[in-house]
């Protein structure tokens, strides 16, 4: 369904939950009207129950639902033309079941209160994709103020929030609108890595991209304009290298987070870098296993070298230092309104009830 058609899917099972305790003993009769959309959106909704709470698998789940309707209409994108890629229900089924298996769906500490708060563009317009590793937002703005009737922030706006949070590293995806330094010098890590909005990124991106993430100490805050089409393309990448997920999954689970993302083309690029994002995730998983095992080798030869040591200081069986080296080493925007605005203006609008209380 398009944006404005899949309002708060995460929280909407969140609300079924919480209310599975006190109707826990009750027949419970989910039921909606004959509108394509809202029976989409009820079987996800009875679905991602069943694989949560039921412990049933997608496979199976999905079968059910699709006993009692086979038409289901598929979860579309957000962009404004004819939709070229269909992410079916099972896709999404599966999506959840992994987040399950990665914790990155933890009912037990969910605050959907505080999941509505931040999502709504005056509160800053984010989204956790992995909890503690992958935030998505809007980008940020050189001074706050409403623009076409979205609320935009600067970027001191967001520090509080991110130092809570453990954020680390933001990565800007769109063209330079503020200045960096903003958040450098306040201890924040920051890189561009700018390409065309709705478009996707080159192999010389995607490849920056990951090795910043490898190589973050806390977790990190992706933007671009709207934190949507570009950004999420990029944290697909990533789940489908780190975590093997298949590119529906990845695409599935950052739209269940943040509705919206990942847009257009970048749908197909998204399932075409799949089998080598899997490949390179299994020569990464690799070599981190091999230099976990040098690590333990070198720690067991040193221990083992310990008792060899007199008291004057010779060792007999110490290796050379070349040996202990060994162990060791191992948018363009001039013709108006791109397709970021477009959806920042589409986002406020299906957010148009108020909230009070500030971004951190």
């Amino acid at each position: 369904l398009k944006l404005n058609k899949t309002t708060k899917i995460h929280a909407a099972v969140i609300n079924v939950f919480s209310q599975s305790i006190t109707l826990s003993k009750k027949k419970i009769i989910f039921y909606t009207c004959g509108d394509q959309k809202k029976q989409a959106n009820a079987a996800y909704l009875i679905g991602s129950y069943a694989v949560m709470h039921l412990n049933m698998t997608p496979e199976d789940t999905y079968s059910l639902l699709v006993s009692r309707n086979s038409t289901y209409i598929p979860f579309r994108d957000a962009s404004f033309g004819t939709c070229m890629y269909n992410l079916n229900i099972l896709d999404c089924l599966h999506a959840v079941h992994k987040a399950l298996q990665y914790s990155w769906l933890d009912f037990s500490n969910f605050d959907v209160e505080e999941y509505e708060h931040y999502e709504r563009a005056e509160n800053g317009d984010l989204n956790w994709i992995i909890p503690g590793k992958f935030l998505a937002f809007s980008g940020p703005h050189p001074k706050s103020k409403i623009e076409n009737g979205y609320p935009l922030h600067a970027p001191e706006a967001y520090i509080p929030y991110f130092r809570k949070h453990n954020i680390t590293t933001i990565i800007r995806l769109n063209k330079k609108i503020y200045d960096a330094r903003r958040f450098t010098d306040s201890g924040f890590e920051h890189h561009d890595l700018f390409f065309v909005d709705g478009s996707t990124p080159n192999d010389s991106i995607v490849r920056k991209f990951l090795n910043i993430c490898e190589n973050a100490e806390g977790a990190i805050a992706v933007h671009c304009k709207a934190g949507l089409g570009r950004t999420g393309t990029l944290i697909g990448c990533y789940m489908m290298k780190h975590y093997r997920l298949s590119a529906a999954e990845a695409i599935a689970w950052i739209r269940i987070c943040r509705p919206g993302s990942i847009i257009g083309p970048q749908q197909n690029f998204v399932e075409e870098k799949q089998n080598s994002l899997w490949a390179d995730g299994d020569i990464f998983r690799e070599k981190m296993l091999n230099e976990r095992e040098i690590g333990k080798m070198a720690v067991t030869r040193i221990l083992s070298g310990v008792d060899d040591i007199s008291i004057n200081g010779s060792n007999k069986n110490r290796a050379s230092k070349k040996e202990e080296m060994e162990l060791y080493n191992d948018e363009d925007e001039r013709n108006g309104l791109t397709q970021g605005d477009k959806l920042r203006a589409l986002k406020s609008k299906r957010q148009a009830r108020s909230s009070s209380g500030s971004l951190s």
